[in-house]
């Protein structure tokens, strides 16, 4: 197998925006809002650039404490998940970053903050400067909200929370996207993501710009390109579409889905040796340019299917993938 393989078992950080996670309460956000922490791209540092109450950071940033306890924010998670490992991004914080931070859950219908009942999910952790802090979870519980707390104050660039999205048993039998994040299908693995994270394919709405798609690196050597995800589990497969909106020079020439049912659990490195031998859903499909490419379902009609195989030739992006079918 190859080493270039990128392995993302399926998880997704459940702390991004686009699925609805949003901050409902700080302590403080004096020097840098605490909105800013679950921004999706990257943080970065502007030299130079102040704002009325000091330098500005592209991060969540409190004041100097000079009272008891410490500064911290919920965040209500725009869908329930698992959440299996955990990244404190303390970038450009550096001489302003915790001493120590730790993280709180529950799941509650409510968000009144003096309602909320917290259970440790991750006991505190010394803090660096200007640093990745990657943390595994063991909890098997789902959560709704979550609590951030930073010892006793400072600043954090971003924080990740990967885990997976709760499948809905209500939606059985419905004719819908079986490949929609919001629904809990996720990317398993991929070759590669140079310019663009696989995951973005399954977002909801159109594609806001290249950054906000699939899109590889230019191959230079043989071969093609290729993800793995998994799909609600589905039946009657009638329609597929892929969209290669706001790639116009980098659009893959044409690309393939193979697809499969597996009904119990593997792990990722089985399922992408397995996925050589799927059945192909559709073959030899071409593409073109900033466009919605519409297809019929003509080879796996009456088959089921939870995982698919999405191949692109020879590379380029793509930047939105639907596929719909009956929940079963």
């Amino acid at each position: 197998m190859s080493k270039k393989i990128i392995f993302t078992n399926g998880l997704i950080d459940l702390a991004q925006p686009r699925l609805g996670t949003k901050v409902i309460f700080k302590t403080d956000d004096f020097f840098a809002s605490a909105n800013r922490i679950i921004y999706p791209l990257p943080p970065v540092f502007k030299d130079g650039l102040f704002d009325k109450n000091g330098k500005w950071m592209d991060g969540w940033e409190s004041r100097r404490k000079r009272t008891t306890g410490h500064d911290y924010i919920i965040l209500k998670l725009g869908k329930p998940g698992l959440i299996k490992k955990v990244d404190v991004d303390t970038s450009h914080f550096n001489g302003n970053q915790p001493a120590m931070i730790s993280i709180e859950g529950t799941n509650s219908s409510s968000n009144k903050i003096s309602q909320l009942k917290w259970l440790p999910l991750l006991s505190r952790k010394k803090t660096r400067a200007n640093s990745h802090h990657l943390f595994s979870v063991n909890s098997k519980k789902n959560f709704t909200h979550i609590k951030f707390n930073i010892f006793p104050d400072g600043g954090v660039a971003r924080l990740r929370l990967f885990g997976s999205i709760i499948k809905s048993k209500k939606l059985k039998n419905k004719k819908m996207n079986l490949a929609s994040l919001l629904d809990g299908a996720s990317v398993i693995a991929c070759n590669n993501e140079h310019f663009g994270k696989a995951e973005n394919i399954l977002a909801p709405g159109k594609a806001k710009n290249m950054g906000d798609g699939w899109e590889t690196r230019r191959r230079r050597s043989p071969g093609f390109d290729w993800l793995i995800l998994n799909s609600l589990d589905g039946k009657e497969i009638n329609k597929i579409e892929i969209s290669t909106h706001h790639f116009k020079g980098n659009f893959p020439s044409h690309c393939s889905l193979q697809a499969t049912y597996i009904p119990t659990s593997k792990s990722s490195k089985t399922i992408v040796n397995s996925s050589v031998k799927w059945k192909y859903l559709l073959k030899n499909a071409k593409l073109s340019s900033n466009k919605i490419h519409i297809f019929k379902n003509d080879l796996m009609k009456k088959d089921k299917i939870n995982f698919i195989k999405i191949n692109i030739f020879p590379d380029g992006g793509i930047s939105r993938f639907r596929i719909y079918g009956k929940k079963i």
